[in-house]
Order: C-alpha cells, then sequence, then structure tokens
C-alpha cells in the first residue's frame, strides 16, 4: 500500500524534475535519478534504481529538438517504482508493464503544458510592451506552474486512484497470465538494449568501429576480473575463518582468445585508420583513382 506521505513526496518531485530538465540541469531530471528518488521513498533502493537505470539506458539515443516532445521516463520511473514496491511485483515485469506504457503516455501531457507554456509567453510578451511587470512576473511563473502540472498532476492521480487497477493486473500476471508475464518480464531486460540500438543508429559507429570494440573488450575483461576479484574474496573468507572441509568455491577460467582477437582487432583497425588508410587514399588520388571504399 502507498502511504499517503509518499505520494505527496513523489508527486512534488515529479514537478520538480521538469523544472531541471528545463532550467538547473543538475541531473535531478534524468530517470536514473528519478529512480533514487523513488527508490529511497519507497523504501528499495535497488528496485529504484534497477528501474531508473533501464529506462535511462532506454531513452538514452532519445532527444528532443526544438519543440518536439519524447517519452517521459522520469515519470515513468516514479510510477513503476513506486507501484513494483508496493505491490512486489517483479521490476522487469514493473519496467515492460508499467514505466513503458506510461512514459509513453506522457508525451501527451507534455504536449499540453507546451500549449499552457505558449500562452503564457504570449501574456508574457504583451505585458513587456505594457511594461507591467509585475503582471509579467505572474505571467511568467504560472508558465513554469503549467509545466510542474504536466507532470505532477498525471503522477498524483495515478498513485493515489490507480493502485486497485495494478493489483489487478499484478494478480493476473501471477495467475492464469503467468506465461504474458514471463513475457513481458523478458521483453523488460531487453528494453536497454532498445536505447543502446537507437544511440548506435545516431553516432559514427562505421567511422569509429575500433573503438567501439575496443570498449567491448575492456569492458568484458573488467567484468570478468572483478568476478574473480568477487570470487576469491569469498574464498579466502572461508580459509581466514578456519572452517573445517571447506572446498575453494570460486571457478577461475583463463582469458577467453576471442577478447584477446577481439582487442588485437582493434587495435589493427586503429593502426589502419591512422597510418595506412591515409597513403592508401593519396596513392589513389595520384593514380586517378576514385574507389570511394577507403
Amino acid at each position: 500500500m502507498i502511504q499517503w506521505w509518499q505520494i505527496l513526496l513523489l508527486t512534488l518531485y515529479a514537478a520538480y524534475q521538469i523544472m531541471d530538465e528545463l532550467g538547473p540541469y543538475s541531473s535531478a531530471g534524468q530517470a536514473v535519478f528519478a529512480g533514487l528518488v523513488s527508490g529511497v521513498v519507497m523504501g528499495d533502493i535497488t528496485t529504484g534504481l534497477y528501474i531508473g537505470g533501464s529506462m535511462q539506458l532506454t531513452v538514452l539515443g532519445v532527444g528532443t529538438f526544438g519543440g518536439s516532445s519524447r517519452i517521459d521516463a522520469n515519470s515513468g520511473t516514479v510510477i513503476a517504482t513506486a507501484f513494483a514496491v508496493a505491490t512486489k511485483m517483479d521490476p522487469q515485469q514493473a519496467l515492460a508493464v508499467i514505466a513503458t506504457p506510461v512514459a509513453a503516455l506522457m508525451v501527451y501531457t507534455d504536449i499540453l503544458g507546451r500549449f499552457a507554456n505558449t500562452f503564457w509567453a504570449h501574456r508574457c510578451d504583451a505585458d513587456v510592451e505594457k511594461m507591467a511587470w509585475g503582471s509579467f512576473n505572474v505571467h511568467y511563473l504560472m508558465g513554469a506552474l503549467s509545466w510542474m502540472l504536466s507532470r505532477a498532476l498525471p503522477v498524483f492521480l495515478a498513485l493515489a486512484f490507480g493502485q486497485g487497477l495494478v493489483n489487478t493486473i499484478v494478480e493476473a500476471l501471477n495467475g492464469d497470465l503467468a506465461w504474458l508475464g514471463k513475457g513481458l518480464t523478458v521483453a523488460g531486460g531487453a528494453l536497454p538494449a532498445v536505447g543502446f540500438a537507437i544511440l548506435l543508429r545516431y553516432l559514427p559507429v562505421k567511422k569509429h568501429v575500433p573503438y567501439l570494440i575496443l570498449g567491448f573488450s575492456v569492458t568484458a575483461l573488467l567484468v570478468t576480473l572483478f568476478g574473480y576479484v568477487a570470487a576469491l574474496n569469498t574464498d579466502i573468507k572461508a580459509v581466514a575463518g578456519l572452517l573445517d572441509n571447506v572446498a575453494l568455491t570460486g571457478q577461475y577460467n583463463s582469458l577467453p582468445m576471442l577478447l584477446v582477437a577481439f582487442i588485437g582487432l582493434a587495435l589493427s583497425l586503429m593502426y589502419y585508420k591512422t597510418n595506412q588508410a591515409p597513403a592508401l587514399a593519396a596513392a589513389s588520388v595520384e593514380t586517378g583513382d576514385d574507389d570511394d571504399e577507403l
């Protein structure tokens, strides 16, 4: 059950986060921060950070330009975290069932907020012409209020009156529709990959393939390294405790040759692009060859 004070705090944060995204830019308007705040308020930081981080990755390659709107990952994170903790819902299911649909629906409230803000902006213009500075201040603040209400009001209504619906959905996904729940769990886990795919679509990946390969390889190497360190720490504690008949639990494998090959390939491509490609391009110009494959 979501308590009234939790609804109040999350509503206030929902109102503030959009203003932070438009103004101070302190990162409080990011989905991962929304997950942290929601997790603290609901008493489950792990769930909040998981949902917030996943939503952050989902919109990683999505931006807004001019007056365009995008899905509101922050509000989706707040609502999904609150209901996931309150109903003990699987975070991946909450990500697919609540966070993503809510974030998409919030596009419409974003548009309403922009319309209202345009109205107050025109009032501000008229106040400047009349030099009515008192009215200008009021209309300016009303523009900020319309932005805040575009997030705070939907979040409040969802948290205050939506728990019955969410409980019904959770019971269905854990009962007769368990097969659907498992599918949505898989879909929720795949959502961050969608964000990465969108990001890679707009980045100059072809031009910087070596760095992409090298980053992937180094990440895999560090994950393996820290995994071994964690396993070794467990073994050392077991030995230091002087426990009888304790076998070392860590499984230590050699570094995969495929990973070494990836690192070598990345370094080779870097060398080629830095040293060989310019020389071949110059030679092609001298001989009149217009091959653009380089």
